[in-house]
């Protein structure tokens, strides 16, 4: 299946370099693959992950194990924003 990966602010470094400027990538991964599970797959740290998004729609942290992914989702990652 496919997913769309974005990802924000500082967490676009764990972009390849190709997606940096568009914040997103294409990935193809296995039927059944959690949130969680990408989180892991792409090395994102756990602190940083933030806000989670699926098609829109908040995922919480204690939901995101559980969530499987699905053909043509989109997934976008947020790290924690401070700001004054």
């Amino acid at each position: 299946m496919k997913i769309v990966l974005k990802l924000f602010a500082s967490l676009t470094d764990y972009l390849p370099d190709s997606a940096k400027y568009t914040n997103f990538v294409a990935l193809e991964l296995a039927a059944g693959v959690t949130v969680a599970q990408v989180i892991e797959q792409q090395g994102l740290p756990e602190k940083w992950v933030h806000l989670v998004l699926v098609n829109g729609h908040y995922v919480a942290p204690t939901e995101r194990s559980g969530r499987v992914l699905q053909d043509q989702d989109v997934l976008a990652i947020w790290p924690p924003i401070a700001g004054g």
